[in-house]
């Protein structure tokens, strides 16, 4: 213990005679950081995974010029404090320990960083307070527990890539679309059972893993994205085995016959109802969740029949793959659906 003592002393007289901007400690066995590294006063990146360390000394803090901290494969049991307090760190790994909790005072302090890895813990939800760090661009925390992602990530509109992989995770929030700089989206192997719908708004998206999951079918204009790999092995799709419609005629409810008078209404800057809509936020609020026919364009507000359409990654999305995938597709009557000519075909329960 005492050589290996001796020689991290070393490591660390060598940096401060050399005025080092980095220092390597990672594989040394050590269980607890050495407080002499404070003197390292102009230290931009230490490495100290792969050891037993399970806290940080508060003499930490003299390395407010520390950019890049890797505490991987180490004994902590939670974030250590002393971390939002290191104003300058834009990258902070601490894959393989025993993390249960992000706390919301240790991320408020973290507003530069680029890059949060917290793979292989035990992390069951992250905080709101994540919306603080708005420059983020790469968020991991794979091989966790996560149950949920709080809506605020949405906030997070610098992300380029996220890796949900290995939680379980029933749901994504819909602000998720929000980060419109994605290019790589991992939530394989979890419980997610749909996608919410406005994928389409994840333009620069280029991968895309789902697999693993309970997945029936894709959200409504996803063969829009201009993926270049996607990987949804191991859900549960509809398949395509196309029977007769047994309905012909539909009643609609009264709020769904107003409904979609007044969204029609709405489309014409002249009419009466679309001046007057604005002085009715709660109505407004209502009809904001409505959709459009795939057949006819016209607008409705309740999800009458509920149909897929099967795309084929080749042709459609101009991907390598020839297989075909079911992708949403929204009617607005039986009347549509039965009408001859069209791809579409409603999700029949069994």
């Amino acid at each position: 213990m005492l050589l290996l003592h001796l020689d991290m002393t070393k490591s660390v007289m060598r940096a401060l005679y050399g005025k080092s901007t980095s220092l390597n400690l990672s594989s040394r066995k050590i269980k607890v950081v050495p407080t002499c590294i404070s003197r390292l006063t102009n230290l931009k990146i230490l490495l100290l995974n792969n050891n037993s360390i399970s806290s940080l000394p508060a003499e930490l803090l003299a390395l407010q010029h520390l950019s890049e901290l890797n505490l991987g494969n180490n004994d902590f049991n939670d974030i250590p404090a002393p971390l939002g307090l290191l104003k300058s760190l834009t990258k902070l790994y601490l894959y393989s320990n025993r993390i249960t909790a992000v706390p919301p005072d240790v991320i408020r302090g973290l507003q530069n960083l680029v890059v949060l890895n917290l793979n292989h813990n035990q992390i069951q939800r992250l905080p709101p307070e994540i919306k603080s760090l708005s420059r983020l661009r790469h968020l991991s925390v794979l091989d966790n527990k996560l149950e949920e992602v709080p809506v605020e990530l949405g906030h997070l509109t610098s992300l380029t890539e996220i890796n949900l992989t290995s939680n379980n995770l029933s749901w994504l929030p819909q602000q998720l679309y929000q980060c419109k700089e994605l290019t790589k989206l991992h939530v394989a192997r979890n419980k997610l059972t749909c996608l919410p719908e406005g994928i389409g708004a994840l333009a620069k998206l280029q991968v895309l893993d789902v697999a693993g999951n309970k997945l029936s079918v894709f959200p409504v204009e996803f063969h829009l994205l201009a993926l270049g790999e996607l990987y949804y092995e191991g859900n549960r799709f509809v398949r395509c085995e196309p029977m007769a419609s047994v309905r012909d005629a539909q009643v609609l409810t009264l709020k769904e016959l107003a409904a979609r008078f007044v969204l029609r209404e709405d489309r014409y800057r002249s009419s009466r109802v679309h001046m007057m809509l604005p002085h009715y936020p709660t109505l407004t609020a209502l009809l904001a969740d409505g959709n459009c026919c795939a057949l006819c364009l016209d607008p409705f507000l309740a999800t009458w029949v509920e149909c897929v359409r099967f795309i084929s990654l080749k042709k459609d999305m101009k991907m390598r793959s020839s297989k075909t995938i079911p992708v949403r597709a929204l009617l607005c009557s039986y009347k549509c659906l039965n009408t001859d000519g069209h791809s579409y075909y409603a999700v029949a329960t069994r």
